[in-house]
């Protein structure tokens, strides 16, 4: 897998990195984002997110640091909750990492204080789950002097996290030197910088439920890109836009002329729009439903698109075939329905096998990538969503602004 693109880190170019500050023998407060997909029963059905942070938390190992940990996982509503516990992250950690993680189970408090006061170079802790305290997602300005206090240095290397206005990700770093850790770098590197200086042919392949939640990345894609292909549900707004019946599937109804207009404008400025032009169609969203394959002007009522179809994976596969940068956001069907996952995968490894730096932008479909064992193949895969998509759209994420910004010396 592709470590490094040389390209201008153009939204981080004026703030700390790690390798900025003196942390040496120093408390370091990490900001991570180990908000990891779980089953019933409590284990990590993917540590992804765990190893994306290990070059960060390393590098603080090998300069001697204390390092301090911390993270959310789930939504428990500001109150503990022993199923959204982080415990069983500490010991995968250790494992991934070879060395101790002490896990306290408490954020803050005085045990927290003394555990963090004991701490010798090289030491390692991960604090209880932040959201457990109200005061994270309210961004209480007492919440984070409280994690400020306990150390010298703040670092976030919490991409996925980057778009919340919460204490640990906007409030710490206005108290302490701050400044980005190594897989924020490499986040925004690929996600902003490689959107911004694409080798081209650049295609955008776009899909998921929604045209809403996707229109600011489009805006701001249509004047980079070289073509745009749109799967998903939200492709059916578009075709039912221009006139087609597209039974009942998923439309946003309210953004039919909205819709029209993305792709007139696209299509205005000599772009290549592709939509599909068969589908996999079901009454229900059933692995034991009945399905046929129609074309998608041709979706009878009653029934709903739940996959591109052959004859789309051709048509997107081809238009994919000289690209030289492709960015990939947004599944083609309901691929966690066996049944509808046929081109979504298909659509995976057409990007994987394609002579491209290739680029999977969070959602789902980083994993789609690796329920269709190709996720090696790809370039670089984001490790957030929401904080992707934001930037994406253009938007500036408030984790990266909270943080230190470099001196700029006069060179003249």
């Amino acid at each position: 897998m592709e470590e490094h693109h040389s390209v201008p880190i153009t939204g981080i170019l004026n703030k700390l990195s790690i390798k900025d500050l003196s942390i040496s023998g120093k408390k370091v407060f990490i900001r991570v984002d180990f908000n990891v997909p779980l089953d019933e029963n409590m284990n990590i059905t993917d540590d992804r997110r765990i190893r994306s942070t290990l070059a960060t938390i390393n590098y603080a190992i090998d300069e001697g640091s204390k390092i301090i940990l911390a993270s959310h996982l789930g939504s428990p509503k500001g109150e503990p909750d022993k199923k959204y516990t982080l415990a069983s992250i500490a010991r995968r950690l250790q494992r991934l990492i070879k060395k101790e993680v002490t896990f306290v189970p408490n954020c803050l408090g005085p045990e927290v204080e003394e555990i963090v006061n004991r701490m010798s170079e090289g030491d390692i802790i991960l604090l209880e789950n932040l959201r457990f305290n109200p005061g994270e997602e309210e961004n209480s300005e007492e919440f984070s002097k409280s994690l400020a206090k306990l150390v010298d240095f703040y670092i976030n290397d919490a991409f996925g996290a980057s778009h919340r206005h919460h204490a640990s990700i906007v409030g710490i770093p206005k108290l302490l030197p701050s400044a980005a850790g190594f897989l924020l770098q490499k986040e925004i590197d690929y996600l902003q910088g490689v959107v911004n200086h694409p080798v081209r042919p650049f295609v955008a392949v776009l899909g998921g439920a929604k045209v809403s939640g996707k229109i600011d990345v489009i805006r701001n894609l249509e004047d980079k890109v070289d073509k745009v292909i749109i799967g998903g549900g939200m492709a059916y707004t578009f075709l039912k836009a221009m006139g087609y019946n597209v039974g009942d599937s998923l439309v946003e109804d309210d953004m039919l002329e909205l819709a029209n207009e993305i792709r007139e404008a696209v299509v205005s400025k000599g772009i290549k729009f592709y939509l599909p032009v068969d589908c996999v169609i079901a009454q229900s969203i059933d692995a034991a439903a009945e399905t046929k394959l129609v074309t998608a002007q041709e979706i009878p009522n009653g029934w709903k698109a739940v996959d591109i179809g052959p004859a789309s994976v051709k048509l997107f596969s081809e238009a994919l075939e000289s690209a030289k940068t492709i960015l990939w956001n947004g599944p083609m069907g309901v691929f966690e329905v066996d049944a509808f996952s046929r081109g979504t995968f298909s659509i995976a490894h057409a990007i994987a096998d394609a002579y491209a730096l290739t680029i999977v932008g969070g959602g789902d479909t980083d994993l789609a990538v690796s329920r269709a064992g190709v996720s090696e193949s790809i370039s670089f895969i984001s490790t957030g969503g929401g904080a992707a998509l934001e930037l994406l759209e253009g938007k500036v994420l408030p984790g990266l602004e909270a943080l230190t910004n470099k001196e700029i010396k006069d060179t003249e």
